[in-house]
């Protein structure tokens, strides 16, 4: 394969063709210069290639020296590529050297994952998204700690979300829609800011955002039901007791009852007033119906 004599190659975009089948790298030897990948929309088979990931040399490692910004090319030529990035097609007229893309979308991929890819800790954007990609989320790739936009939606990945992905603190866009994830959302500073749409599809997930509760989530939803039924039953209480003593004429008790409805008025606690009027109506009518009955 012709692709594995370019070691100085930065940039591979085949985007939209009508290439297909597997993708062979048995004559690939290296690519120690090669940041983005992109071969969506075309109609590769067969498992994701493994081996091409073990030869990304410039994806394995970030350059801590750069103290400004460099672009690839020169002052005679600069390149410029189209890119899929958090969920929106992003022309980059000028290519900073620091960005690096994984964009194999839209083909059908098959199999799992390789666990591998969590190596590639100088990534920014990695899609595998609309492929037939099975088994779960691999826990490496809470290694990509620079990771912007994560988009595997579209496929049959199972399993649960991993804990490590809660720890991406540059993920800024998440889609795991359209699998077949359960369990319990992970909690972290970046999942707090996802919305529905980033986990629609997969029934048998909970959790913040979505509707369903969570482990401790389900343990305060629990705890709330009960103390409301408490309130209730004390409420209940509490207004058994005034009546009667209201009744019955005990002035201390009165004085007392009297207190608390002036702390409800005064706490703007109304409603609780408006059920002890109409209760109170009540018991008088039903009083004299009573005397009249005699």
């Amino acid at each position: 394969m012709w692709l594995g004599t370019l070691p100085n190659l930065k940039v591979l975009s085949l985007r939209s063709n009508q290439l297909h089948g597997a993708i062979r790298t048995s004559r690939i030897k290296n690519f120690p210069e090669l940041r983005i990948i992109d071969l969506s929309y075309n109609a590769f088979t067969e498992n994701l290639p493994t081996s091409l990931f073990q030869q990304l040399k410039s994806m394995r490692t970030i350059d801590q020296t750069l103290k400004e910004p460099t672009y690839i090319g020169d002052r005679y030529y600069q390149d410029s590529v189209t890119l899929a990035t958090k969920g929106r097609n992003l022309e980059l007229v000028q290519i900073l050297t620091v960005y690096t893309a994984i964009d194999l979308s839209s083909n059908r991929f098959e199999g799992h994952i390789p666990s591998i890819m969590g190596d590639l800790i100088a990534l920014r954007v990695l899609n595998l998204s609309h492929n037939r990609l099975q088994g779960h989320i691999p826990n490496s790739l809470g290694n990509l700690s620079v990771v912007e936009s994560l988009d595997l939606s579209f496929n049959q990945l199972s399993g649960v979300i991993p804990q490590q992905l809660a720890f991406l603190t540059s993920l800024a866009f998440l889609n795991l829609s359209n699998n077949h994830l359960q369990g319990c959302i992970p909690q972290g500073p970046q999942f707090q800011t996802f919305e529905n749409n980033s986990y629609e599809g997969n029934n048998g997930l909970r959790g913040f955002p979505l509707s369903e509760g969570c482990g401790k989530d389900r343990v305060s939803e629990t705890n709330n039901t009960v103390s409301s039924l408490d309130d209730q039953e004390s409420t209940s209480e509490f207004l058994n007791d005034f009546w009667n003593a209201f009744l019955m004429g005990y002035g201390s008790v009165l004085c007392i009852g009297l207190s608390i409805i002036y702390f409800m008025i005064s706490s703007g606690n109304l409603k609780w007033l408006a059920r002890i009027i109409e209760e109170l109506e009540h018991r008088i009518i039903m009083q004299r119906r009573k005397k009249h009955q005699g």
